[in-house]
């Protein structure tokens, strides 16, 4: 017959074994969790070695950055053969788990079947004044067209400010061609814009600086008068006795110069009427005349 407190005995044992292993367990995946170090995705690599790469280049992929975490998609539909959507990605691949460096990938929409139009690690970009071609080469090669070379993409990005990007679509495939065939696309975003210059004159920012002086000045005031010296209504107005003083001068000025006499009112001058002379006396010169 077993005896119970040595059951009850190995059954604790066994509970505090089991207990620990389980805390080893957690501590080990935390450990590992805290090594790992989280995967960064690809970005775009411009064609050419690391010594000879452009600046201008590395410039224009960074003005390009904001529109990274951004997935565009489009479809196009050419009669009853064709049905394609095609989805793109700005430095980025578009599905990171297959690392194939795709951009731009086009999928039928029918069979399936996924195309890489473009790809990332070998990528040109050049700008003009409003916009930016961002070139995505070495896809997925032709079959009977274009002699077999590898597909291209070229995107357009054109400027329109307060938008960060949008209207995403293909204009046009060119396979017709022996080679440098390309499949070419647009969009619209405000970092292909030129920055704007400042339309300001210098008389403007004096009076910018001079109303922010003013308003800092007549808030600090008050707050100055209402929360340290107390003061209630009126009074809360930073320097209150001066700028009536200041406004008396200026009212009784206005009256002495301005208002000194009603205007539009016409002059009066009193003249004299025939009725009001009297009668002269015919003799009143002939004590003059010669005796």
């Amino acid at each position: 017959m077993v005896n119970p407190m040595c059951s009850l005995w190995y059954v604790s044992r066994m509970s505090s074994h089991c207990h620990t292993s389980a805390v080893l367990v957690v501590f080990m995946a935390l450990a590992v969790g805290a090594g790992a170090e989280p995967l960064s995705e690809k970005s775009c690599d411009v064609v050419g070695d690391e010594s000879t790469e452009s600046q201008m280049e590395k410039a224009l992929l960074k003005k390009l950055e904001p529109l990274s975490q951004i997935r565009f998609n489009t479809t196009v539909e050419i009669g009853t053969t064709e049905n394609y959507a095609y989805h793109f990605r700005v430095c980025r691949e578009v599905n990171s788990s297959l690392h194939d460096f795709a951009g731009l990938v086009q999928m039928d929409r029918q069979s399936g079947k996924t195309t890489v139009i473009g790809r990332i690690n070998e990528t040109q970009v050049f700008n003009g004044s409003d916009w930016i071609m961002l070139i995505y080469k070495g896809g997925d090669s032709y079959g009977r067209h274009c002699s077999g070379e590898k597909r291209r993409a070229v995107i357009m990005i054109s400027c329109k400010r307060g938008i960060t990007a949008s209207s995403f679509s293909i204009i046009s495939e060119e396979r017709e061609k022996e080679q440098d065939c390309f499949y070419l696309f647009e969009m619209d975003s405000s970092v292909a814009c030129p920055a704007e210059d400042s339309h300001l004159s210098t008389g403007s920012i004096l009076l910018i600086m001079f109303s922010a002086v003013v308003t800092l000045y007549i808030i600090g005031g008050f707050l100055y008068q209402r929360l340290i010296v107390g003061a209630k209504g009126m009074d809360q107005f930073p320097h209150f006795a001066f700028w009536q003083d200041l406004g008396n001068l200026v009212a009784d000025g206005c009256d002495f110069v301005c208002r000194s006499k009603p205007r539009n009112v016409p002059a009066a001058y009193r003249g004299v009427g025939d009725d009001q002379l009297g009668d002269e006396s015919e003799e009143r010169d002939d004590h003059l005349l010669p005796m």
